[in-house]
């Protein structure tokens, strides 16, 4: 079975991966780690090709229906926060993807 592709979205200060213990889907998942905003609209089109998974560090990175529309293989966007408005969530449901957010302390 082949391995998800997931994204980690805008890790500026190179964390994600020191701050949960990613060992429990490691062999799931191949994890690529963005440090540096992806840009525009067809930036990020371009750099997410193919992956299933995104998780976004909240409205850093937008996802308005023209994106999601050409994420074909995209199943699960996950934001940190519950809430994240630059994601067009009804756009995603259209297409079969799933949106999440991560509870704050």
């Amino acid at each position: 079975m082949a391995k998800h592709r997931c994204a980690i979205l805008d890790d500026y200060q190179n964390v994600a991966l020191k701050m949960a213990d990613w060992s429990k889907v490691s062999g799931d998942l191949d994890i690529k780690v963005f440090n540096e905003h992806l840009g525009n609209a067809d930036a990020v089109v371009k750099a997410l090709q193919g992956f299933s998974i995104v998780s976004a560090m909240r409205e850093r990175t937008a996802f308005p229906r023209a994106v999601l529309e050409k994420l074909p293989d995209l199943k699960l966007l996950i934001s940190t926060g519950a809430r994240n408005a630059s994601i067009d969530v009804a756009a995603a449901a259209e297409r079969g993807i799933v949106v999440c957010g991560t509870p704050s302390a």
